[in-house]
């Protein structure tokens, strides 16, 4: 989904174990080095899980490859049985998986065992924890309790006369620095999340979904609490529990949305039998496969919507339309503005608070983002179902065509200079040339996988097709197929489910990330979910409807219909509010 190990896209160094730095020199051109003695103790571990790729692919084919996967033209369906939520959840997940809680200055406070587990790629939820309530960088995300904090929206006045979205929303945005005098005064910091991993506030949607896991683990700490659970003993049995259902929906609910069922299942039961297959014991330090985290589970990519149901202000019908996936980035803290001001305005001293806030007319409706059907709650569910997801194929759309500049890191950054190096997908396929990325066929043979033939390769079902080529370019396309845009044939010539290598990669290593993990269920086998309708289900709706204690008016504060409208109370003369657009 993100980039590796840094807050944007523009990652351009891994460490791969026995390999050194791998990544690119001042000029762009692949280059290696030997990490110092810092980096070596310091950097998040990659790994191969196969061998190195070949000959690069000249960039003209690479062009071809991304000017096919993001032509407007192209016919990008909507995935069955994938609701739109499942994309942003992967890409929380991703954050898991590649949190380096390390990352701040070493000192006593970290044992071995933290720096170690800290930087391996595990299901444990270490971006929502940090390292803990009593950890001195960390105890900020905390309620001076177990408790996580939550934030509260500011009230907008679009639409007009709407006594919900014009109100102060407790609980439904992220906790921010605000106004703290001890803290850096310019308005893009007040903004930043009190959460450990700010990437998870680049977009409105994983925002929301960080926010829900916040929500869902305060349920079960008042629920402990409540059951007599002494205080110390809190957050370490409220983290347990939340981690284990956390890693069975993962298991249950996600993967098999994503990978062929009977791969995850061949896994799940059987175990791995290419990455990190050897483990000297279960619970030892994982790494991670460059071969996942630059291709295949760059797979959400291709699950991206142009446009989202987002709530009953901003959907079809709605006053405002439906949201944008640029509107999404701009809602958030760390890619956008959170309102119509200029980011100049905003970094004067006296910014609204307002503006520093996400507005009550953007919290999301969980109801248009998951199927809550499923749970046997289809009332929470407005007509006509939830948005689904993009099917996973070759297919992007057209905004990822052209990045916005934020996502290369910082809010008034360098913007790469040419159309094409703010194309998602030549980015993604340069990035695999630059640390010799296996190609899709060198993953097919090792793995004894059916290959994909040249018409596969090259037409696919129809939708993207590479053309421009000569004969002797699309050989080599053929023959040294981009391990992300072979993962992603293979899944659109699967109905939209990873098959093949794909299917593998992805799930033997969510397998090991969570053995590797220190709460596991693949290390304990008899565990089961408590929080769900049955003891062999827990699905994010599951959780929704939990941390919501079932009710709808925190699935969907907003609610279904514009309330009545209420005559507002007179203002005194200079009491106007700030007014936030419901545009970006």
């Amino acid at each position: 989904m993100e980039e590796s190990t840094v807050h944007r896209h523009a990652q351009e160094e891994y460490h791969v174990v026995g390999e050194g730095i791998v990544g690119q020199d001042g000029q762009g051109a692949p280059c290696r080095r030997r990490p110092t003695t810092v980096e070596r103790e310091r950097r998040f571990q990659f790994s191969r899980l196969g061998p190195q790729g070949g000959a690069d692919l000249d960039d003209a084919v690479l062009q071809a490859v991304a000017e096919a996967m993001t032509a407007p033209t192209v016919e990008h369906a909507d995935a069955d049985g994938v609701p739109a939520g499942y994309t942003y959840l992967g890409q929380f997940v991703d954050h898991d998986l590649t949190k380096d809680v390390t990352g701040k200055a070493l000192g006593t406070e970290l044992t071995v065992e933290a720096l170690l587990q800290g930087r391996s790629p595990t299901l444990d939820l270490d971006s929502l924890y940090g390292r803990g309530p009593w950890h001195l960088y960390d105890r900020k995300y905390y309620s001076g309790d177990a408790h996580l904090r939550m934030g509260v929206t500011a009230g907008s006045p679009f639409p007009p006369a709407d006594p919900v979205a014009q109100a102060d929303q407790p609980g439904f945005d992220l906790p921010r620095v605000g106004v703290d005098p001890t803290r850096p005064q310019t308005a893009a910091d007040k903004r930043a999340p009190l959460i450990p991993d700010a990437r998870n506030d680049e977009n409105l949607a994983v925002a929301q979904t960080h926010l829900a896991f916040i929500r869902f683990h305060n349920r079960v700490v008042d629920t402990l609490a409540a059951d007599g659970v002494a205080e110390d003993d809190l957050f370490e049995q409220a983290r347990r529990i939340v981690v284990r259902h956390y890693q069975w929906m993962m298991a249950t609910d996600y993967l098999p949305r994503i990978c062929d069922p009977a791969v995850v299942e061949d896994v799940f039961t059987h175990g791995r039998r290419f990455f990190e297959a050897d483990a000297p014991y279960p619970a030892c330090r994982p790494t991670m496969p460059i071969e996942f985290s630059v291709a295949a589970f760059r797979l959400g990519h291709s699950q991206v919507r142009g446009r989202y149901q987002w709530n009953r202000v901003f959907s079809t019908g709605g006053p405002g339309g439906p949201a944008t996936l640029l509107q999404l980035f701009a809602f958030s803290g760390v890619s956008g503005a959170l309102d119509n001001l200029s980011l100049q305005q905003l970094d004067e001293p006296d910014a609204s608070p307002e503006s520093l806030r996400l507005p009550s007319n953007w919290i999301a409706d969980f109801g248009r983002l998951y199927d809550f059907a499923e749970a046997q709650r289809p009332e929470l569910t407005p007509d006509g179902g939830p948005d689904r997801a993009k099917r996973i194929d070759t297919g992007l759309v057209d905004p990822l065509a052209q990045l916005p500049a934020g996502s290369f890191g910082g809010r008034a950054p360098e913007a790469p200079s040419t159309a094409m190096q703010r194309n998602l997908a030549f980015r993604n396929l340069k990035r695999a040339a630059m640390v010799d990325l296996a190609s899709g066929p060198q993953l097919a043979a090792m793995m004894q996988v059916e290959p994909l033939t040249r018409e596969q390769v090259l037409t696919g079902a129809g939708d993207v097709v590479v053309t421009g080529l000569s004969t002797e370019q699309a050989d080599a396309l053929v023959e040294r197929t981009p391990l992300w845009f072979y993962v992603l044939r293979e899944a659109e010539l699967n109905g939209g489910r990873l098959a093949g290598v794909g299917a593998r990669i992805v799930a033997e290593v969510f397998h090991r990330a969570m053995e590797g993990s220190c709460t596991s269920i693949v290390r304990e086998p008899g565990w089961r979910p408590a929080l769900g309708p049955d003891e062999d289900t827990f699905r994010m709706v599951d959780l929704l409807l939990h941390a919501a204690d079932g009710r709808a008016e925190v699935i969907n504060p907003l609610g279904t219909a514009a309330p009545a409208p209420v005559a507002p109370a007179p203002r005194a003369p200079g009491d106007e509010p700030v007014r936030l657009s419901p545009v970006a």
